[in-house]
């Protein structure tokens, strides 16, 4: 049985996710599903994006060490980490909050909270909220929404450790 979250705060209330066991996953997870690139560059929707899928302040021909990316990660996921607890209101388990913190980074806090995953886990629809993680593996590509296999592949991922979460 997953043990539910202990909320750990850091100087300004953040959620510090880094340092705990589910930090260690998210950021495996969401470096690996994004990839590093040192160069900015431009995603397939055509957003400059740098480091791990990192869009924030983005700036074309700019370039990045390594420990930088790995920096701005950590710091991001933590951001994202409290973006998810604010709008989770039930508790939940370190894989599904990983699993949510994989995705909101991925759409954005925004996207995520105003999302079916949030709407059906706050309604108490557990796994109902991690089949709705699935939804959200299309891409605009040519004007047109479509599904994307990379996407595809990373929504099953974070619905498979978001499930796992509920055991």
């Amino acid at each position: 049985m997953s043990r539910l979250v202990t909320k750990k705060r850091g100087f300004f209330g953040a959620v510090v996710l880094a340092a705990t066991v589910a930090g260690t996953m998210a950021v495996k997870d969401v470096g690996q599903d994004e990839g590093l690139r040192l160069k900015t560059y431009k995603d397939i929707v055509g957003v400059p994006t740098y480091c791990y899928g990192e869009t924030q302040n983005a700036k074309m021909g700019q370039t990045y060490t390594k420990a930088q990316c790995d920096e701005l990660l950590l710091k991001r996921l933590d951001e994202f980490a409290g973006k998810v607890e604010q709008c989770v209101k039930k508790p939940m388990s370190d894989l599904t909050l990983v699993a949510f913190t994989g995705t909101a980074y991925n759409i954005g806090s925004g996207g995520f909270c105003g999302s079916t995953i949030v709407r059906r886990y706050n309604a108490g629809d557990y796994k109902g909220a991690c089949d709705a993680i699935l939804m959200w593996n299309k891409a605009r590509v040519n004007g047109k929404m479509q599904p994307v296999r990379g996407l595809t592949l990373r929504r099953e991922r974070e619905r498979a450790k978001c499930l796992e979460g509920l055991k």
